[in-house]
């Protein structure tokens, strides 16, 4: 990678981590700090709060991919993260659920990821592509890291509110190192626009675009059980969880890095994927079978983390090599949508299921999820990088 690549690479992992660091502080107290608003005893109805940003994910994305492609990237991403803070400072007053509800689907609406990661695209070379997707999937680990550690001791003393006014806070912020930081788009020579149902209906595109269904469903499904079995069966209270969690993900970052390696400078990419789909099928139904006590749920967590974080590389690499060059932020937006609404889906799912069948009946579906996808992934292929 050249050092104008690196810098664009940190500058746009950063972005995205500021943003998701705000996301990630209220995940792991959500579930508990949101029980004590009016109305919050419902727990389908946190579940609702919980995945209502996804939903409105859901609907954004392809819009505002199809905005970057017309009127550019920047512009876009500082529209959506105006939204995205409006959101988190109306969620920091809610006076109850149902406007806690109203504050998430408003944080939803700033949807920006189809726009940072088809600006990273254009700004990196194919063959470093996956490179500049790990280093934006390793500030989101890291933050997520972070998150866990100091989420329940600002929790205790700011409150939900406060973390909400930290979250639209940083996405302030973020606006301010995309104008410092990131260089402008370069200015392409393109084929004519591709028409957005080619686009859709690709069967490649398609089957990645299950694929981040498939892992953000069956990601917020398990934050709808996990902390509650930690304290459960691991015998672990909510402020002491990030001594589970940290470890996990941050070794799972290091074993993420031999993989994708692998993936994509050996060759790998089919073997790779496909495996770490079905590790995550392993890990849904080793919780369902064998959860067991803090050390077992710590080593499921661990091997989900490793799965999770090397598809999340793979899979934008994946979007932007195949996509056609003059309809990437559309078929970006089309990615992350599906990324939505499973975040959607999972909260919703996750918590009806949990509701009326008990937590082992989530992990169950999951592996049922993650069965189709891994009869998918091993399908897929990939164009040789372009080295220029």
């Amino acid at each position: 990678m050249t050092p104008a690549e690196r810098r664009t690479g940190s500058a746009l992992a950063a972005i995205f981590g500021l943003r998701m660091l705000g996301l990630f502080l209220v995940l792991p107290v959500f579930s508990v700090l949101a029980a004590e608003l009016p109305g919050g005893s419902d727990v389908m109805l946190v579940g609702l709060a919980l995945g209502a940003y996804g939903l409105t994910q859901a609907f954004f994305q392809i819009p505002f991919g199809l905005a970057s492609d017309r009127w550019g990237r920047k512009p876009v991403i500082v529209a959506g993260l105006l939204l995205f803070a409006a959101g988190s400072f109306i969620a920091a007053t809610a006076p109850d659920i149902y406007w806690m509800i109203t504050g998430r689907v408003l944080q939803g609406a700033g949807a920006i990821s189809a726009a940072v990661s088809a600006l990273a695209a254009d700004l990196t070379r194919e063959q470093h592509r996956t490179k500049v997707m790990a280093m934006i999937g390793a500030s989101i680990g890291l933050v997520f890291a972070l998150s866990l550690v100091i989420a329940p001791p600002l929790a205790a003393a700011i409150g939900l509110s406060g973390l909400f006014i930290l979250t639209g806070a940083l996405a302030l912020g973020a606006i301010i190192l995309l104008f410092t930081a990131v260089p402008p788009a370069p200015t392409f020579t393109v084929p004519a626009r591709a028409s957005f149902v080619t686009v859709l209906l690709d069967p490649k595109l398609a089957r990645l675009n299950f694929g981040v269904f498939a892992l953000h469903l069956m990601q917020m499904a398990l934050w709808m059980v996990v902390p509650a079995a930690l304290i459960a069966s691991g015998g672990l209270p909510g402020a002491e969880h990030w001594k589970v969690y940290l470890p996990a993900v941050l070794l799972s970052l290091a074993l993420m890095v031999p993989a994708i390696i692998a993936a994509e400078k050996h060759g790998k990419l089919r073997p790779i994927y496909a495996g770490a789909v079905a590790l995550l099928v392993l890990v849904q139904a080793g919780l369902a079978m064998f959860g067991g006590g803090l050390w077992a749920i710590g080593l499921w967590l661990l091997l989900f983390f490793v799965a999770f974080n090397i598809l999340e590389a793979l899979l934008p690499s994946l979007i932007s090599r195949l996509a056609p060059p003059a309809a990437k932020g559309a078929a970006l937006g089309i990615y992350n949508t599906t990324q939505s609404l499973g975040l959607f889906l999972g909260g919703i799912l996750g918590g009806l299921l949990v509701k009326y069948f008990g937590p082992t009946a989530v992990h169950l579906f999951c592996a049922a999820v993650g069965i189709i996808w891994l009869a998918l992934a091993v399908r897929v292929t990939a164009p040789p990088a372009k080295i220029s």
